[in-house]
């Protein structure tokens, strides 16, 4: 069966954010990603990681949080992208907003952070504790959210490429300071965009098995 995908505009503040849904049919959970620094909801990367999200039934939305006019600026200062409490208030608002929405209200909600885009996801879960369910970090900055990460009650998944060894150090100190349910995995000879072959399958394989878990049987055990 096929999904549909389609562009959505979603208020927050007082912008107006454009995000891509993708719903398969029988959907059992919803990941909301939020992008790294100078990157967008077209980030190849990004996208092949949420279709192998759609494939095991999970819906996925990808959105920009900032606005073209804020991309033009940031890619001459490159302010906005370290900007996490931002990016945070941006993902907290499309929540609420999934959260009302009458195609994604009944659904879990889980993050996709990368890079810069891992510190507002963390805030964000801090700050929605019962909303966010579960957080998957790709060669994310969790260091950006240093203060709110002891907050953070999702399982928090760090995912980081072996030869990053500047990220690695970063998410290990990250790793300490969480109290939730949480993990590292390195996933061997990968650099920072996991450009390596096979590389981003593991990254999308270890994503799909987190969200799984924790998006999925929680809701299953609780109506049983």
């Amino acid at each position: 069966m096929g999904h549909s995908e389609h562009v959505v505009h979603v208020p927050a503040g007082r912008v107006t954010l454009e995000g891509n849904l993708s719903l398969p049919p029988d959907a059992r959970g919803l990941v909301l990603f939020a992008h790294g620094s100078g990157s967008s909801r077209h980030s190849p990367r990004n996208r092949y990681v949420a279709a192998r999200l759609n494939e095991a039934n999970l819906a996925t939305f990808l959105v920009d949080l900032l606005t073209a006019e804020e991309e033009r600026i940031d890619q001459v200062t490159a302010e906005l992208r370290f900007n996490i409490g931002l990016l945070a208030d941006r993902l907290v608002g499309v929540t609420d907003w999934l959260g009302a929405s009458p195609d994604t209200s009944g659904l879990r909600l889980g993050y996709f952070g990368a890079s810069t885009g891992a510190g507002g996801a963390l805030v964000a879960a801090a700050e929605r504790p019962d909303q966010a369910a579960a957080v998957v970090s790709r060669g994310g900055r969790p260091d950006l959210a240093a203060l709110a990460l002891p907050r953070v009650r999702a399982p928090t998944l760090l995912v980081v490429g072996g030869a990053d060894t500047q990220v690695i150090a970063l998410n290990r100190s990250a790793l300490v300071a969480l109290r939730c349910e949480k993990e590292l995995a390195i996933v061997p000879g990968a650099t920072h965009l996991f450009e390596e072959p096979g590389a981003l399958d593991e990254v999308a394989d270890l994503a799909t098995q987190w969200f799984l878990r924790h998006l999925i049987s929680d809701r299953s055990a609780s109506t049983s």
